[in-house]
């Protein structure tokens, strides 16, 4: 009986092993109503003055919020971006008032367009390495995500345009 009693406890503790490692294996994070879906960054050059940072954000409840900043070890500022082309020239600009998020919708952060800059790297992750950064919302608050370093064209999803430095 006791072999028995062992044997129901180990499938008990497997079957509560495997059931958790589903969603914690995703590269996504979730705070209040907002779920942030695989931030990503490419490989920089070492000599580059500034990381990419790309992500999805849905939010999933009856309130707008809106992403103001955040930081991050791997760089002195994080700042959000927007990329446009003007008259045949690429510019950028900060977005000082942050991002809105209306309640129901999804925003997507992606390469040549609306982004997350990380400023004045202070290391410059490998492909497949993480880093993790704290993105800050007016309603919902702070959040820490990892960001994983992947090669653009590698991304497997709509979600994972490819980015050139």
């Amino acid at each position: 009986m006791p072999f028995q009693k062992l044997l129901a406890f180990g499938l008990f503790a497997l079957t509560c092993v495997t059931a958790s490692s589903g969603p914690a294996s995703s590269h996504d994070f979730t705070v209040g109503s907002l779920e942030i879906k695989h931030p990503w960054s490419q490989k920089a050059p070492a000599v580059a003055p500034v990381l990419g940072g790309y992500l999805t954000i849905v939010n999933t409840g009856t309130t707008d919020d809106r992403l103001l900043g955040g930081s991050s070890p791997v760089a002195e500022r994080l700042e959000i971006h927007v990329s446009s082309v003007i008259d045949g020239v690429a510019r950028m600009r900060p977005v000082k008032e942050g991002i809105t998020i209306s309640a129901g919708s999804t925003v997507k952060l992606e390469p040549r367009a609306m982004h997350i800059m990380f400023e004045k790297p202070t290391w410059y992750p490998a492909e497949g390495e993480k880093f993790k950064a704290t993105l800050q919302f007016e309603k919902a608050g702070p959040v820490e995500v990892e960001f994983v370093v992947q090669k653009g064209a590698a991304a497997s999803s709509d979600d994972h345009v490819g980015h050139t430095p």
